[in-house]
């Protein structure tokens, strides 16, 4: 799922920003872009991320200012950032023939000006970062669960469209055969009516037949996994795998009935006009089922 969430805390002379955005994939990955002296907290991070989000393309930006810039501990400057910046600046101006001047408080906003070397993790500073990444985490999923809310129910109203498709087949089934039963009876006696053959055999061969293009199994089955997707999206939480798994279920199915009704008569065009639907309707859930979690 889809979402985004930015949070700023303030401890001890310095000031977290974290924002978290998330797109949709099959799995988790995780990226971070944030300045050299915070990778020493990556791991720690990234747990927090694995925690909480089990799906998706999630995006961690991270920066932490210095509030008081004589009470923090700042390390030592990157000169060579700084000048990079005012080389750029000043080129940059000339080029569009502006007569403006860098300026240093800016330049010390650049990510990665000031360098902590060869220091020990600060806990101070680990500390404030997880507590700021846990929180927009926390936004961030709620922001998903209200985009999943409403996908779900979109969703429902697509399974119970299937739902009522399966019990359409049954019904048209139920009372289509003894008409199919009677019409390939007719049939083989046709073919054979120059030929002696048994009637119990000829009965044998019309049972078989009609065995054949029985849907029955398959429309339970299509029923029973259409109610546990329906319950399965009912009660939240992750659900992406099982949902996987149950639309596959749904899917073959479907496809099965499609290839017993050919040759069924007009109780066949029905029920494939209705399977048709009904797959339609499962490749919809489907598609929509990659963006819940």
């Amino acid at each position: 799922m889809t979402g985004f969430a930015r949070v700023r805390k303030t401890a001890d002379a310095r000031e977290a920003i974290v924002s978290v955005k998330s797109v949709n994939h099959r799995g988790l990955d995780v990226h971070f872009r944030m300045a050299p002296e915070l990778d020493a907290f990556e791991s720690s991070m990234r747990a927090v991320v694995k925690r909480r989000v089990e799906r998706g393309h999630v995006q961690v930006q991270a920066q932490v200012n210095a509030n008081n810039p004589e009470a923090a501990d700042l390390g030592v400057v990157n000169a060579g950032l700084i000048d990079a910046y005012i080389t750029a600046f000043r080129r940059m101006s000339a080029i569009h023939g502006l007569h403006n001047e860098p300026d240093l408080n800016s330049a010390f906003r650049i990510s990665g000006v000031f360098q902590i070397a060869d220091a020990e993790p600060d806990p101070a500073l680990e500390s404030i970062l997880i507590a700021t990444l846990e929180e927009a985490v926390e936004r961030l999923n709620e922001f998903r669960a209200r985009e999943g809310a409403e996908i779900a129910a979109e969703m429902q109203a697509r399974v119970a469209t299937a739902l009522r498709g399966a019990q359409q087949m049954e019904q048209i089934r139920a009372r289509a055969v003894p008409e199919f039963h009677a019409r390939l009876s007719q049939r083989l006696a046709d073919l054979l009516k120059d030929v002696a053959i048994d009637p119990q055999r000829l009965a044998q061969e019309v049972a078989y037949l009609a065995d054949r293009s029985d849907i029955t199994e398959e429309l339970t089955r299509l029923k029973v996994h259409a109610v546990q997707v329906h319950d399965l999206l009912a009660g939240g939480g992750a659900i992406g795998k099982k949902l996987d798994f149950l639309l596959q279920e749904l899917h073959r199915e479907t496809n099965t009935i499609l290839s017993k009704t050919t040759g069924a008569g007009e109780a066949g065009i029905e029920i494939t006009d209705l399977a048709l639907t009904t797959k339609a309707e499962i490749e919809k859930i489907r598609e929509q089922g990659l963006n819940l979690e």
